[in-house]
């Protein structure tokens, strides 16, 4: 089958809606560099589409009715959307489902230290990487302190113009004979990618200083000690008189090292979009945007966003917890609909595309693809019959039916597609939370745009892919019913 480039199909007016489209992605990138931060910043667009948070309305003693806009956020790093159909919501709802974690560095809970006049924060990466491409370049540190009184201190280090960033260090070429003899997976260690943050040391007062050492007598080891680590000493009064923190504080943090710099476009044509975290805030951002364009739909809309799926989806805030179904529960209560088996129903009779990535056509690296079945950059949004690894393992095959329907609508619309597999047979694999939400039953399939450098630093993506998943996503929310 032959790909059509969406570039071609295009009229001035879209390719210019593409640019404002493109515009409004890379500042959501830079705006959301973390799960909470991509929650913040979607709320307070939403709010101005008239989306209310639904524990409001419910803690209010509301009723739903047709064409209302609700939303409700979990634990700050996740996120579901809904407007309100003409349908009972027994007959289930269309639904996009994304997810807003991405891979990166975790700093661990006892982190500082200080080794060869360096300062250290040590780190636990997440999700998959390759571990040497994190080093030698600009990294930011983002994220949230809570302190025990419940003070939440917002940190943000190194994406503003003015910001000092931090870095990996990595060995110098010339000694590097026998790091260069080592396996990819070896060349960096895990336990290596921990973050410089400082080499100044502490300096006291040289008058109170001078004292303190005629008055050491008993204490003389323990003042040694603290000389000794006079650079973490001063990044610890860094942290007290920037953030009240203290390095206990530490225990209660969840602070995200993530490359340093804005989301740019790419190539001399500008027909690109080149960032950190793109899988899979490119399918999360066009998935809520989507949202936002409905006007009155037959089936209710939903939108879903999630955290933890680069580590299987675990956890409260992963797809594998109950937040959703008991949000949709909590959302039948608002309409006066809910009961135990209408919920079943409800979940049962959803259609959803699971808005994820896949993995780009590189000429690079071709024989690492099947080229019958690979997504191109440009040729418009993919659809993954399957994912998994091996003998699709781990994997929502989607129904020929429910592809056939999907087509259909698509084709109406004048949406360009193309289907894909993640790579060759047996070469690896991967996966979404497609295989979750079919538990339930409802018919499900892998959609999204395809990605270059998936899961590097920099990831890259096509303007016009975007543009085009947006498009397929509004049409599918307003039509799709099998």
């Amino acid at each position: 089958m032959e790909h059509t480039n969406t570039w071609k199909t295009y009229s001035k007016k879209q390719l210019k809606e593409c640019e404002e489209f493109s515009q409004d992605y890379r500042n959501f990138l830079d705006n959301g560099k973390t799960e909470r931060e991509c929650v913040d910043t979607i709320v307070n667009e939403i709010e101005k589409h008239g989306y209310v948070e639904m524990e409001k309305l419910a803690a209010e003693g509301k009723t739903l009715i047709q064409g209302d806009k609700v939303y409700s956020v979990w634990m700050n790093k996740s996120i579901v959307l809904y407007q309100i159909g003409e349908r009972p919501l027994e007959d289930g709802m269309n639904i996009l489902g994304a997810h807003i974690d991405s891979p990166r560095l975790d700093v661990k809970q006892n982190p500082l230290y200080e080794d060869g006049g360096f300062a250290y924060l040590d780190t636990h990466y997440y999700g998959g990487i390759k571990k040497y491409q994190w080093v030698a370049l600009p990294l930011a540190l983002h994220g949230v302190v809570i302190k025990k009184d419940g003070t939440t201190i917002l940190v943000n280090i190194g994406d503003k113009e003015d910001d000092p960033v931090l870095f990996i260090s990595d060995l110098l070429v010339h000694l590097s004979q026998e790091q260069l003899e080592k396996k990819a997976a070896k060349v960096i260690e895990g336990e290596a990618l921990d973050l410089i943050i400082g080499n100044r040391p502490y300096l006291e007062e040289a008058g109170k200083k001078s004292a303190d050492k005629k008055t050491k007598g008993q204490d003389a080891d323990k003042e040694d000690a603290q000389e000794k680590e006079a650079v973490k000493k001063s990044i610890l009064a860094l942290l007290k008189e920037y953030y009240d923190m203290e390095e206990e504080d530490f225990i209660s943090a969840e602070l995200e090292i993530v490359p340093a710099g804005k989301a740019r476009e790419a190539g001399i044509d500008r027909s690109m979009v080149m960032a950190y975290g793109q899988d899979d805030r490119v399918c999360a951002f066009a998935s809520y945007r989507a949202m936002l364009e409905l006007s009155n739909v037959k089936r209710t809309a939903c939108c879903i966003l999630v955290d933890k799926e680069e580590i299987g989806s675990v956890g409260a805030t992963g797809m594998q917890s109950k937040f959703f179904e008991n949000s949709v529960a909590e959302l039948m209560e608002l309409c006066g609909t809910y009961s135990e088996l209408a919920l079943r129903r409800c979940l049962a009779h959803c259609d959803m595309l699971s808005s994820d990535v896949s993995s780009a056509y590189d000429p690079s690296y071709a024989a690492s693809f099947d080229k019958k079945n690979v997504a191109f950059l440009g040729d418009g949004m993919v659809f993954n019959k399957f994912t998994g690894a091996r003998g699709k393992s781990g994997s929502n095959d989607a129904n020929a039916e429910y592809i056939a329907h999907i087509r259909e609508i698509f084709e109406r619309e004048e949406v360009n597609l193309q289907t894909a597999e993640l790579g060759k047979v047996d070469l690896g694999g991967g996966g979404t939370i497609a295989y979750i939400l079919a538990l339930y039953g409802m018919n499900v399939i892998d959609c999204g745009v395809p990605v270059l450098n998936m899961h590097a630093p920099w990831e890259v993506t096509s303007k016009a892919d975007l543009y085009e998943m947006k498009r397929g996503y509004v049409a599918f929310l307003e039509n799709a019913e099998l």
